[in-house]
């Protein structure tokens, strides 16, 4: 029985270490993902020059990667809760790394590279359709504690978060050798993830389901039925924080090159100080939150709603720092929110079904990331009173769906009930 025992705490003392290493090769996902598309933004202008293109059609370098993961997101939920997350996760790191070799191969031999460039973009996208949005249901599988659970999902938020900050430095270091390298760095990126993924995550006991198409319909529809207020509202405001982020992206990204004349590595460093924040606060959101649905609600509409507020101040002053400092403030407020929409959904779905619902919160997600870049583009044509009236608006949207919409129960029954959100 001691040998038992001892067995056991041993067993245990192991699997702490490996499950450390799991969701840290699980992270690296989000953070390739990431830079395979941020890594793009401060560099859009240089692109402009090279290819010959419009500032629009340097937006839809961002955008078609996104627009392709949209439609093809759910899909790959589906395929994951029935064949098991690595399935899906491998073959789409390797479409990815795929994407950037044509993109890059055809900036480096072509002379009129632009619409090979955006069909590499799709395969991109269609990879990071497999890719990223599986991961939030991997670590919920991973991770049987919610608490353990929020405080992962944190780090998965952190490292997409730290992709971003990362982007544009690397984008810009890299760039500053050969202007397209930075495509032919996506595939090493993605290889190096695949590599993590295969060596260090073991697939989890119940990864496979006999879940037909007509089983995961049915799912979905009680689901909604159920739950469809506060599920709506999560997707949407997922979408509105992602719109705002990449759309002053690229506002910030032209403005600090055509206005005040910061480009290269300087631009870089420049447009990682929100994305740094940003970064900080979802670390911070990740370890505060736990398994506490409330806190999860309130820090959702205060980041929200400290989101707006910086926006409507851009408009007070023109001077370099003080809109550094404004996007700043911004950052904090959409770095607080998005782990906590990640925590709600993995905590309030059942695991035979939360690939699926958590790769719909991706999708629109992704639809926030393909519409911010080309709406700003043409809001940039006028005057930026324009832009701060659509990104303000939208930012009270998402306050008023956090708070309205969002209603966990205030205490949890028994620990195995899941919490009623109506």
């Amino acid at each position: 029985m001691v040998t038992n025992n001892k067995q056991i705490e041993l067993n245990s003392t192991n699997a702490k270490p490996n499950k450390k290493l799991a969701i840290m090769a699980i992270a690296s996902i989000p953070l390739i993902m990431t830079l395979g598309n941020s890594m793009l933004i401060p560099i859009l202008p240089l692109m402009e020059k090279e290819l010959n293109i419009s500032k629009f059609q340097s937006s839809l370098i961002i955008t078609v990667y996104s627009i392709v993961s949209i439609f093809l997101i759910p899909v790959a939920g589906f395929l994951s809760d029935k064949y098991g997350r690595k399935v899906v996760i491998i073959p789409s790191l390797i479409l990815t790394g795929i994407g950037g070799i044509i993109c890059g191969w055809a900036a480096w031999q072509l002379n009129s590279a632009f619409t090979w460039i955006i069909i590499g973009r799709v395969f991109q996208g269609i990879g990071a359709s497999g890719a990223f949005p599986i991961v939030l249901p991997l670590v919920g599988d991973i991770c049987k504690e919610e608490a353990e659970a929020s405080a992962s999902l944190g780090i998965i938020e952190t490292s997409n978060t730290f992709g971003k900050v990362l982007s544009p430095i690397l984008g810009s270091l890299i760039a500053g050798i050969i202007w397209f390298m930075p495509f032919f760095a996506i595939p090493i990126l993605s290889l190096l993830s695949l590599l993590l993924i295969v060596f260090f995550v073991k697939k989890p006991k119940g990864d496979h389901h006999e879940l037909s198409f007509g089983r995961f319909t049915k799912n979905i529809k009680e689901i909604f039925k159920q739950h469809w207020r506060w599920l709506i509202a999560v997707f949407m405001i997922g979408a509105i924080l992602m719109f705002i982020l990449f759309g002053l992206l690229f506002y910030l990204s032209s403005i600090l090159e055509d206005k005040y004349h910061y480009d290269g590595v300087k631009k870089g460093f420049l447009l990682a100080i929100p994305l740094a924040a940003l970064c900080i606060a979802s670390f911070i959101a990740g370890k505060m939150i736990k398994d506490n649905l409330t806190r999860m609600k309130w820090i959702t509409f205060c980041g929200t709603v400290l989101t707006g507020i910086s926006i409507g101040v851009t408009m007070l002053s023109e001077k370099f720092i003080y809109l550094i400092v404004v996007f700043l403030i911004c950052g904090i407020g959409i770095g607080a929110a998005l782990p906590c929409l990640d925590s709600i959904l993995t905590q309030s779905i059942e695991k035979e079904m939360r690939g699926t619902i958590t790769s719909i919160f991706s999708s629109m997600r992704f639809l926030g990331v393909a519409a911010g870049p080309p709406v700003i583009a043409l809001l940039m044509k006028g005057k930026i009173f324009d832009m701060v009236i659509v990104l303000g608006t939208l930012s009270v949207v998402g306050a008023w769906l956090s708070f309205k919409a969002i209603k966990p129960e205030k205490e949890k029954q028994a620990p195995k009930v899941k919490p009623v959100l109506e």
